[in-house]
């Protein structure tokens, strides 16, 4: 069988600005000043807020599970969870039933927080649509979900 030759990069070399992995950097990096923008002015940061989204479509996860689902170490995860125990927006069990795993929920203040700062994560995710042609939106989606998956061996 013969091989065939590497495929040429996606970007010329000679400008690192024009590579995949450095227009995602900087989009990433754009959206994530968006979103602490956004959400400073409801008292909350970026992790946080992933960890509110997170228990509300799955209470009772562990901080080892939301500090993978929110890109942050353990114990940088647990001082995320006692920031928001300690704003009353989610409880934990004092004690764990088995293990070290204390499971999350929200509170019933943890859900009116979450709904009043969605609004404000939509609108900075809708200005990232609109960036494009509607169209592009479900391609770029499956691109980058195709790329994640390409890179996490």
């Amino acid at each position: 069988m013969e091989e065939s030759a590497p495929p040429e990069p996606s970007r010329p070399a000679n400008d690192a600005t024009q590579h995949i992995g450095y227009l995602l950097k900087r989009a990433q990096a754009a959206l994530r000043a968006a979103m602490d923008k956004a959400l400073r002015k409801h008292g909350l940061t970026v992790p946080q807020y992933a960890t509110l989204e997170l228990l509300a479509l799955h209470p009772g996860m562990s901080n080892a599970d939301l500090a993978r689902a929110t890109f942050v170490t353990r114990q940088s995860g647990n001082v995320v969870l006692r920031g928001l125990q300690e704003a009353g927006l989610i409880a934990r069990p004092a004690t764990a039933d088995h293990g070290r795993a204390r499971p999350a929920r929200l509170t019933e203040e943890g859900h009116t927080r979450l709904a009043t700062v969605q609004a404000a994560v939509h609108a900075v995710e809708q200005r990232m649509a609109d960036a494009l042609p509607p169209r592009r939106v479900t391609a770029l989606l499956t691109d980058l979900e195709r790329i994640a998956t390409a890179l996490e061996d």
